[in-house]
């Protein structure tokens, strides 16, 4: 059984992202439809029998067309969204830097919070809890499985399953509209 992280396609990174309602650009649009085309080359090794995603509109974006291909229905997760940036989700990144001078996700102390936001362990525990939820009911079907979320989303992930510290420093590069194989083995999940 495998659950296969997707980061969405590249979105602008002239806004701050977090909870944002941006849309994936035209490199992440190329991005999806490379990656769908190869999930429909491999779709009989890949065995994909569902498929779930946030719920932000970039997510929205990478996982729609992998449905289409698959036929297989979206099924949402809100809580697999990435961090609630409150006032900053998709603010223009001059304006944030004159509102809010300095403040980025690295520069959050573990419990500050962003304004109307979450902070780094609100963040950690909401994606702690939704990931045990998330593995028990995929381990219950054993299934092969989509999860199309963050990157934010993807490095706590990565630290539950890796057994180590998350930091907002610390985070792990993780590429646009990728698969990334997480598979179960001896009772637990590796990559």
């Amino acid at each position: 059984m495998i659950c296969y992280l997707v980061r969405h396609g590249k979105d602008d990174d002239s806004v701050r992202g977090g909870w944002s309602n941006s849309d994936i650009t035209e490199e992440g649009i190329t991005q999806v439809i490379n990656l769908v085309d190869y999930i429909v080359k491999k779709k009989n090794e890949l065995k994909i029998e569902r498929l779930f995603s946030s719920d932000l509109p970039r997510a929205v974006q990478t996982v729609e067309p992998i449905s289409v291909a698959l036929g297989i229905k979206i099924e949402y997760k809100a809580e697999f969204r990435e961090t609630n940036n409150g006032l900053l989700a998709g603010m223009p990144n001059n304006i944030a830097e004159e509102k809010y001078p300095g403040l980025y996700w690295n520069s959050l102390k573990w419990d500050e919070s962003y304004p109307q936001g979450e902070s780094p362990r609100g963040f950690y525990e909401r994606i702690k809890v939704a990931w045990e939820q998330f593995s028990n009911m995929v381990l219950r079907n054993n299934q092969n499985v989509i999860l199309v979320s963050h990157s934010g989303v993807i490095n706590v992930i990565y630290t539950l399953i890796d057994g180590t510290s998350f930091s907002t420093k610390t985070n792990e590069s993780v590429p646009y509209a990728t698969m990334i194989p997480l598979k179960f083995s001896n009772g637990v999940w590796i990559r």
